[in-house]
């Protein structure tokens, strides 16, 4: 595994010295840019509008844009002047609890491997780590930048992740559009919500995940290499389902049903607005019900009246 970062764990006064490796990939597939008539890789230059010619890598700075068209040059001279004496250690400044730091926090992460000299003072830091059950809040400085991290346990490995500043996570309240937190929910859909959740809750097993895009698209590259016809999977019929009740019906049966009977409650409906009675409405009230008899049992009893 290749080595990114040598430097050292300054833990109080003890100094591990530790190699960094990158300890996660991306497995993107990537495409190059070619010209359409000769499929040769665009390339990119990199001009100067000004002087209309391309620059070499020699000539450039770096400059920071401080207003529309001006800039502060800052040469590598300035930035060593200022880079901190910890650039090649990671100084360990408190141990907290895993679960006080959010996940929108993490950036990236890399395995820490022992130097030669340092597998007992890595060891007993691991060993440490895992009966007290704390993870490390460190500061380190790679590339230039210092950047907050902790340090913590992975399986059997001491791994370092970069976590972002407090200011570098953007407030909530500038989220648009977010509903208040009293917004009226129906019971019976909440109880349905909840059932679906614990339906589908499972402990996580990351090797039943993949990227069902990039085994698609390694297929479609391979026929295509081999210069096969590509055919195209239909795609799998998706029920409308508009309404939210029904969607947490139909949810739940698809998840093997509910593990517990919800008894679901109709919505209330608001009542009818009340009629203000008039005097027409009050006569119709007083007035005898029409008679409902058949006319056939009237002629009989008329005949019956008669003969006596």
């Amino acid at each position: 595994m290749h080595t990114v970062w040598k430097g050292s764990i300054s833990f109080g006064l003890v100094n591990i010295p530790v190699r960094m490796h990158t300890a996660t990939e991306e497995r993107d597939i990537r495409f190059r840019q070619l010209h359409s008539e000769c499929h040769t890789p665009i390339k990119y230059a990199k001009m100067c509008p000004h002087c209309q010619r391309e620059v070499d890598a020699s000539e450039i700075v770096r400059g920071f844009e401080y207003e529309k068209g001006n800039f502060v040059i800052i040469r590598d001279e300035d930035l060593e002047a200022i880079s901190p004496e910890t650039r090649r250690a990671i100084e360990i400044l408190d141990f907290v609890d895993l679960h006080e730091i959010d996940p929108v926090y993490f950036d990236k992460s890399y395995f820490l491997s022992p130097q030669e000299t340092g597998e007992k003072a890595y060891a007993l830091l691991r060993a440490a780590m895992e009966e007290t059950g704390k993870i490390a809040v460190a500061r380190v400085t790679m590339r230039n930048r210092q950047s907050l991290a902790v340090v913590r346990l992975y399986e059997h490995c001491i791994m370092l992740e970069t976590i972002f500043y407090p200011d570098e996570v953007r407030p909530v309240s500038q989220v648009p559009s977010l509903p208040e937190s009293d917004v009226p929910l129906a019971d019976n859909e909440l109880k349905m919500a909840a059932e679906l959740i614990r339906n589908m809750t499972t402990p996580f097993d990351p090797a039943k995940y993949r990227d069902e895009y990039r085994s698609q698209l390694q297929t479609l590259i391979e026929n295509k290499r081999k210069g096969e016809e590509v055919a195209v999977a239909p795609a799998a019929p998706r029920a409308n389902v508009i309404d939210l009740m029904q969607a947490l019906k139909e949810s739940l049966a698809a998840t093997g049903g509910a593990s517990t009977p919800v008894k679901l409650e109709p919505e209330p409906t608001p009542a009818a607005p009340t009629k203000k009675r008039t005097a027409a409405d009050k006569e119709a009230r007083e007035e005898p019900a029409a008679d409902t008899t058949p006319t056939t049992t009237k002629k009989l009893k008329r005949k019956k009246a008669k003969s006596s």
